[in-house]
């Protein structure tokens, strides 16, 4: 996607090189015990610093709140539907148990179900899917509705879609949204081609990541939709706030006054 998009924006020819991360190859790995900050970045941040490639291209809830001195994202392509997905198994209307890897999805879900058992699950959209419909490892999942979207999935035998509000679960800090980083040298070349709409609630919301030095071990979310902040924290559970231009304009300040209200910094 963002190959084609530069061949159309910038007449450039682009060539894709395919990496893979020590994330996609750690399948067994928890990454709430190992962690999982950088483990699908640092490879391609490298291959940047090395001179080995110009640009790079994330999933931008995989990134890190801190990047590497020599490196930016200079911008997002449009951002698809930020919202998570409960997957349960037909005929399931409370479930017992939910595969889920992620802090901030179970601490959301438990405001939903309080009585339900967590198990972990890795793998791609495609294996979690029959995990849950074919294999029972629980009575559902959580996916993103963007990574759906992208692989063309509205419906799997077996199983129920639900789509979940911002106001209920609060997406991941950039969920829906493609990064694209390259050396800092280089950022003004892509960013006049890139969508400012995602870039300015993205900037924001990781902002907050910033602040709180956030990784895969903390039950943390936020996302800024227009006019109104959603944020999720284990220590204060789920608040929405007011949005004005001046946040948007000053998002590390905005981030510094609201977590410090909650008394969370």
């Amino acid at each position: 996607m963002v190959a084609a998009h530069l061949r159309q924006t910038l007449g450039v020819a682009v060539e894709l090189k395919t990496m893979v991360t020590t994330g996609d190859r750690q399948a067994e790995w928890s990454l709430e015990q190992k962690g999982g900050k950088g483990l699908f970045t640092s490879e391609l941040e490298q291959a940047l610093i090395q001179g080995e490639a110009d640009l790079a291209v994330h999933s931008t809830k995989d990134l890190p709140g801190d990047l590497p001195a020599e490196l930016v994202i200079a911008g997002y392509l449009p951002r698809a539907d930020v919202r998570d997905v409960l997957v349960l198994r037909a005929g399931v209307e409370k479930p017992a148990k939910i595969a889920t890897g992620s802090p901030r999805r179970r601490g959301q879900l438990q405001m939903i179900f309080p009585d339900v058992e967590y198990v972990e699950i890795r793998g791609n959209v495609d294996t979690r899917l029959r995990k849950i419909a074919e294999q029972h490892l629980a009575d559902g999942t959580v996916l993103a509705a963007a990574g759906l979207a992208r692989l063309g999935i509205g419906a799997w035998p077996g199983l129920e879609f639900h789509v979940i509000d911002p106001g209920q679960m609060v997406p991941a800090v950039g969920q829906g949204a493609i990064a694209v980083q390259t050396r800092v040298a280089d950022a003004a070349r892509f960013a006049g081609v890139l969508d400012a709409a995602t870039a300015r609630s993205v900037r924001v919301e990781r902002a907050f990541q910033a602040a709180l030095g956030g990784g895969c071990h903390t039950a943390f979310a936020v996302h800024a939709a227009a006019d109104t902040l959603y944020l999720f924290h284990e220590n204060v559970g789920l608040r929405s706030l007011p949005l004005d231009e001046t946040d948007y304009n000053a998002p590390a300040d905005t981030a510094a006054r609201v977590l410090k209200n909650l008394g969370l910094i």
